[in-house]
């Protein structure tokens, strides 16, 4: 079985919605390129191979093994360090036999440094088949990524190798008891040392693969400043030269509602010793590109969920007979699949979209980092995608979170009650969707960001904004699609405009004096919608990614009118909310 050959979807998007043409040249300037590719396209037979790999590999082997890990958890700990089951270490066993790990790590330290947007693809397939696997195996090369753009060249050389090859992956450790989504109110200490190193002291709670072999630690060296602008972020190594046992300790695996297949961990520091990342007091910064990566990543896992829930559910309507014929053919059944799978395909769209932008965004970042500049057509490129991966970031993290919990609410229904017995995988991946509704920020957190960054917009050229709402914006190539899109965003912005007069009640009617209404208690007010805004640009930006995909495929457009009889109910409740609530 192959995941991605089973969906036709998966195909097109992969050909059509990733920006290839921007994508590879990042990536080889020329071809013949250095590693022996000949060509563009058999660069994009390879990304497509290597897809495959992983989607079959989920599909015939990580499947197996997920029920096995569900029940008996990802392992245990002994002596403060985490110890993998059977089923966990034969996953990593064949990860490194497939030379996974180092897929989009540097080639100088034993990667492929090949795209990102495609690796995401392969981590919805890990999702499908096990979303605890999924978690534990991204952590190599998103931790490996951060080491080889803000760590120093010995650091590099050392670590990333391992982590390459399997040997050793590791863990982003940044909550705290207490702190929670408050990063600023972090208490975990640095204490810096005659030698260079630093001593940390501090705990941090629900850290994932806690116990990998590394950390990136956030803690605030003594004297810097209170809130996040006072935060360093540190490397921690779990075997030491100069401990006798670990170096840090991992003190409890949580006894989670799902996901049962991760090891989710309470990290303890008791002078570990530990060495300085990049630069003192830069460590927010820095971990706000692991976060940005991990949410895409974390989109893509509950696309994931979503697609195993929904997959299944097609399967057992198609299979279960009552009053005389398959469920799936009883009208009310088939319009509540058929929802199912439009909301599916069009959230597929949406985060596959984000994860092209985000690709362009990272490698020219990287660049920017290692060469300290780039040329102006490069900057133009950065700006854009920079732009998009900001606003596409959360809403595809809110969205596609939200999806897999609520809607594998709707497949187990669809089993009645067999959907509620372990004997069915369904419930299961309903318990595993929490997880990645919860990580990386919460909805609300997500709402707030998307929230935050429109009213930035709006705040940095007011008249732009207010233009486009009496004119609108006349796109070069159109669609029947893409006609119809302008005239929801318009809707969508005049509503939005209205709920922002409403709460925050200007004292004149000048509206690029936009600045002077930001009264806090007016502010407040604003944010008690920030979760409808969320939800209401998640179904706006993803009709624009459909619209824009019917610019390439007339064949696309039906996909782009299903979704919007789907989501234009619940825009016009959201506009209804506004008005009530205001």
């Amino acid at each position: 079985m192959s995941y991605y050959n089973e969906d036709p979807e998966w195909a097109w998007l992969f050909h059509n919605a990733l920006d290839w043409e921007t994508i590879i040249p990042l990536y080889h300037s020329q071809f013949p390129s250095e590693d022996g590719i000949e060509s563009k396209e058999e660069f994009m037979e390879l990304q497509e191979e290597l897809i495959k790999s992983i989607s079959d590999w989920s599909a015939d082997s990580i499947s197996k093994k997920s029920e096995a890990l569900d029940r008996k958890g990802a392992g245990e700990i002994v002596d403060g360090l985490t110890i993998p089951g059977p089923e966990l270490k034969e996953i990593y066993k064949e990860g490194r036999e497939l030379g996974l790990f180092g897929l989009p790590l540097p080639r100088a330290y034993g990667g492929m440094e090949l795209p990102q947007a495609p690796h995401f693809l392969g981590l919805a397939f890990l999702a499908r088949a096990c979303c605890s696997t999924s978690t534990q195996l991204a952590f190599f090369s998103a931790i490996g990524d951060m080491l080889s753009r803000f760590a120093d060249d010995e650091t590099k050389q050392r670590l990333i190798p391992q982590i390459a090859s399997g040997e050793i992956s590791g863990a982003m450790c940044l909550t705290e008891p207490g702190s929670g989504s408050d990063v600023g109110a972090l208490k975990t200490t640095a204490t810096a040392q005659s030698d260079g190193t630093y001593l940390l002291n501090g705990t941090k709670c629900f850290i994932t693969n806690g116990g990998g072999g590394i950390g990136l630690v956030l803690a605030r060296i003594k004297g810097d400043p209170e809130g996040t602008k006072g935060i360093s972020m540190f490397l921690t190594e779990q075997k030491h030269p100069s401990k006798d046992g670990p170096n840090f300790r991992i003190a409890k695996n949580e006894d989670k509602m799902g996901m049962h297949g991760s090891f989710t961990t309470e990290v303890v520091y008791e002078n570990t010793v530990a060495t300085l990342i990049g630069k003192q007091c830069e460590g927010f910064n820095y971990m706000l590109h692991l976060m940005n990566g991990a949410r895409i990543g974390v989109a893509f896992q509950s696309l994931g969920i979503l697609e195993a829930s929904i997959k299944y559910a097609l399967k057992y309507a198609d299979e279960r007979v009552q009053f005389g014929k398959p469920i799936s053919q009883l009208p009310l059944m088939r319009r509540n699949l058929d929802d199912l799978i439009v909301e599916l395909n069009a959230i597929r769209a949406f985060v596959v979209d984000a994860a092209s932008y985000f690709d362009i965004f990272q490698r020219l970042e990287l660049k920017m980092l290692v060469s300290g500049q780039l040329n102006e057509e490069e900057e133009k490129m950065f700006n854009e995608a920079s732009m998009w991966t900001r606003k596409k970031t959360p809403l595809v993290k809110y969205y596609a979170c939200e999806a897999a919990t609520l809607l594998s609410v709707k497949t187990i229904q669809v089993l009645g009650g067999y959907g509620f017995m372990k004997d069915y995988p369904v419930e299961r991946y309903h318990r595993d969707s929490f997880g990645p509704l919860l990580y990386e920020g919460t909805s609300q957190i997500q709402a707030l960001m998307a929230l935050k960054d429109l009213m930035k917009y709006i705040l940095k050229d007011p008249k732009k904004f207010f233009s486009g709402l009496f004119f609108g914006a006349e796109s070069e190539k159109k669609s029947k699609a893409s006609k119809d899109f302008r005239d929801i965003q318009l809707t969508f912005k005049r509503r939005l405009m209205k709920l922002v007069f409403l709460c925050l009640k200007p004292e004149t009617m000048q509206v690029l004096d936009f600045k002077k209404w930001m009264k806090e208690e007016k502010v407040d007010k604003l944010m008690t919608h920030a979760e409808t805004l969320c939800q209401g640009l998640s179904y706006l930006e993803t009709l624009r990614v459909l619209a824009k995909h019917s610019l390439k495929d007339v064949k696309r457009e039906s996909l782009y009118f299903d979704y919007r009889r789907l989501v234009l109910p619940r825009l016009d409740a959201i506009y209804r909310d506004w008005t009530l609530r205001t």
